[in-house]
């Protein structure tokens, strides 16, 4: 819980001002869903908690070629990354 702690400390409220209880209350949730659900884990291979591990890229065409988008959340506090499609 420490870790977590530590990690929303940095990652979200040195970065952000809280307004009120409610903003409070949406900046956690939203930082819950990325923490949980995108943000890669050094521990676990760079996999999120909740998703699979990825696939290594192997092949020299695909990497050459590698599209990322990035969308951001919390107003640009967080971002996220995938590939494009």
């Amino acid at each position: 819980m420490e870790r977590w702690v530590q990690s929303c400390r940095h990652e979200l409220f040195d970065r952000c001002l809280v307004w009120n209880e409610r903003h409070l209350r949406h900046a956690l949730r939203e930082y819950e869903r990325f923490y949980n659900q995108h943000r890669a884990h050094q521990a676990m291979n760079q996999a999120a908690p909740l998703r699979p591990t990825p696939d290594p890229i192997t092949d020299p065409e695909r990497i050459i070629d590698l599209n990322i988008r990035r969308r951001d959340r919390l107003g640009g506090v967080l971002h996220e990354y995938s590939p494009a499609a």
